[in-house]
C-alpha cells in the first residue's frame, strides 16, 4: 500500500506526486478535514416574476412539462 498526499477541488483529486502504474489501480480517498456540502439551490420567490417567465417562454413551442421531465431524467 502507498500513501500520497493531494487535494480535492471541484470534483478532481490532484496528487502531490506522480505515480506511474502499469494498469489501473483502485484507490481510497480519505478527507482529512471536515467537509461541508453547499446548501441546495432554491428558488428565491422574491426574485420570481410570472411576467418575466412568460416573456422568456413566448417563443417556446414545445411542452415545458416534457422539457422539465427530460432535464431531470438526464441529471440522474
Amino acid at each position: 500500500m502507498l500513501a500520497v498526499k493531494g487535494t480535492y477541488q471541484d470534483g478532481k483529486v490532484t496528487l502531490q506526486e506522480v505515480i506511474l502504474t502499469v494498469k489501473p489501480v483502485a484507490v481510497i480517498v480519505t478527507f482529512l478535514e471536515e467537509v461541508s456540502a453547499p446548501s441546495e439551490k432554491k428558488l428565491n420567490l422574491e426574485k420570481f416574476s410570472f411576467r418575466k417567465s412568460q416573456k422568456l417562454l413566448e417563443d417556446y413551442h414545445g411542452s415545458l412539462s416534457d422539457a422539465v421531465v427530460e432535464e431531470r431524467r438526464s441529471a440522474l
